[in-house]
C-alpha cells in the first residue's frame, strides 16, 4: 500500500501543473487506477488524468468542493449515491461505446429509470480450490455445487480416535463462504435505511450449513478442533499437504496466489441452480453531476472502455509486474465480456475453457454505502454465530445487532 500511496502522491503533482477542463480528477478506492492513468497520460497529450485515493470516494464527494470528474470504486452500487451522478447515455452510439460490449446484467445494475448512471468496471465470483491432481474426481470441469462438495468432503475425511486428521471441507472455515451461501438461498441483503433481508431465507441457509457440519464433519466442535490444530498454515498449503481437500476463495484471491503454489491448484466456480453469484464489491465508474471537466471525463471513459485499451492495460500491468498483486482489471474480471472471454486467458492460462458464462452470473443487490463496515461488524459475526447454532433462538438476532450497532455509531 505504501508503494501505491507514493504513486498517488506523484500523480497529485499534476494538480499544480495541469488545470482547467483538460485535467481529469479521478477519485477511487482502487489504487491501480494510478497506473491506468499513467498509461492514459502517455497515450495522448490533450488531457491529464489525476488520481486521488479515498477509502470511500463517493461519500467523500458529498463533502468536497470542488468535485472530482470521475469516481470509480467498489461501494457505489446504491440508490442514494447514484443520484449524485450524471446520466451517461450519450457515451453510447455510433463511433462511441456499444452497450453490447458489457455483461448485460452488470450494465443494467447501473441503470435507473431507463438512464445509465454508472458503468461496470470489474467483478469477482466465488470458487472452490483444490489440488490439481484431484481434478478427475469432480463431475464437472467448470462448476461445483454444495452437494458435490459435501459428498467429496465426506469421502476424503479421516477420523482417528474421535479426532479428524484429514477434513475435506468445512463451511465454517470462511465467513465469506457463509455469506455466499446466504446469497444463494436468496437472503437478499439490500439497501434499505440501511439494510433489509429475507429472514426466512437467511434461516434456511444457516440451517443448511449447520446440518452440513453435523452430517459431514460430526459437529462444529470437531471442526473447530481440526481448525485450531492445523490452520496455522494458509489453506492453499493445507491443500498441497493433503490435509484438506477444498478451500473457498474469490477469483481475485486465487489469481494472485504465488505462482509456484497456484501451478499445483485447480478451481471450480461455485454454482447453485445455474447461478454463479457475483461477490459484493463490483467496481463501477461514474461522472458526478458537479464535475468541472465532463468532456475530459468522457474522453477518459471512451478510452478506458475500449477493448484494445484494456488489452494494453493488461500488457502494461504485466510489464510492471502489477499483475502479481492485482488480478485483471481493477482486481477482477473485466465487465467487458470480450475482454474477459477472449483476452484474459492470454494473461491467465488457467482460465482457458473456464470463463464464467454471462447467463449464469447474478449481480448482488444494491447495498448501503457503508455496507463494507456493516458486513464486517454486524453481518459476518451474525453468520459466524448462527451457522454454529441449531436455531435462530440460540443467537442474538441480526436485526437487534444491527440496531445496536447503529445506535452506537450514529
Amino acid at each position: 500500500m505504501r508503494f501505491f500511496t507514493g504513486c498517488f502522491c506523484i500523480f497529485s503533482f499534476f494538480l499544480i501543473s495541469c488545470g482547467g477542463s483538460k485535467t481529469i480528477h479521478i477519485w477511487t478506492d482502487r489504487p491501480e487506477f494510478a497506473f491506468y492513468s499513467e498509461y492514459f497520460n502517455s497515450t495522448q497529450d490533450q488531457y491529464k488524468a489525476v488520481v486521488r485515493y479515498h477509502e470511500f470516494p463517493a461519500e467523500e464527494m458529498e463533502k468536497s468542493n470542488p468535485c472530482p470528474d470521475i469516481i470509480a470504486g467498489g461501494r457505489m452500487k446504491n440508490v442514494s449515491i447514484v443520484t449524485d451522478f450524471r446520466a451517461l447515455d450519450n457515451v453510447f452510439g455510433a463511433k462511441k461505446l456499444s452497450r453490447n460490449i458489457f455483461y448485460p446484467r452488470l450494465l443494467a445494475v447501473g441503470r435507473i429509470d431507463r438512464y445509465q448512471y454508472l458503468l461496470p468496471v470489474s467483478f469477482n465470483i466465488p470458487a472452490l480450490v483444490f489440488l490439481k491432481d484431484r481434478e478427475n474426481e469432480l463431475s464437472n470441469s467448470f462448476t461445483i455445487n454444495f452437494e458435490e462438495i459435501k459428498t467429496l468432503s465426506k469421502s476424503f475425511n479421516i477420523e482417528t480416535r474421535g479426532t479428524y486428521t484429514r477434513m475435506g471441507f468445512s463451511p465454517l472455515w470462511n465467513d465469506d463462504f457463509l455469506l455466499v451461501a446466504a446469497t444463494l438461498f436468496d437472503a437478499s441483503f439490500r439497501e434499505d435505511m440501511p439494510l433489509a433481508w429475507d429472514q426466512r431465507a437467511l434461516d434456511r441457509s444457516m440451517n443448511f450449513i449447520y446440518n452440513w457440519t453435523h452430517e459431514i464433519n460430526t459437529n462444529n466442535q470437531m471442526e473447530g478442533d481440526f481448525t485450531f490444530k492445523y490452520f496455522f498454515e494458509p489453506p492453499e498449503k493445507l491443500i498441497q499437504s493433503g490435509r484438506i481437500l477444498f478451500s473457498y476463495m474469490a477469483s481475485n484471491s486465487f489469481f494472485t496466489l504465488n505462482e509456484d503454489i497456484k501451478n499445483n491448484l485447480d478451481f471450480r466456480w461455485l454454482m447453485e441452480d445455474n447461478r454463479i453469484p457475483i461477490t459484493e464489491g463490483t467496481v463501477y465508474m461514474g461522472i458526478p453531476k458537479k464535475s468541472k471537466s465532463q468532456k475530459a471525463a468522457m474522453a477518459f471513459m471512451q478510452w478506458f472502455f475500449r477493448i484494445e485499451s484494456q488489452r494494453q492495460i493488461l500488457e502494461y500491468c504485466r510489464s510492471k509486474r502489477i499483475n502479481e498483486s492485482v488480478f485483471g482489471i481493477c482486481g477482477g474480471f473485466s465487465a467487458l465480456n470480450s475482454v474477459t472471454e477472449q483476452i484474459f486467458p492470454q494473461f491467465y492460462p488457467d482460465l482457458l475453457g473456464s470463463i464464467p458464462p454471462s447467463e449464469n452470473l447474478v449481480p448482488h443487490n444494491n447495498l448501503p454505502p457503508n455496507w463494507a463496515v456493516i458486513k464486517e461488524r454486524v453481518v459476518l459475526p451474525y453468520l459466524h454465530d448462527r451457522a454454529r447454532s441449531a436455531g435462530p433462538d440460540e443467537v442474538t438476532p441480526l436485526e437487534k445487532r444491527l440496531n445496536d450497532w447503529i445506535r452506537v455509531n450514529h
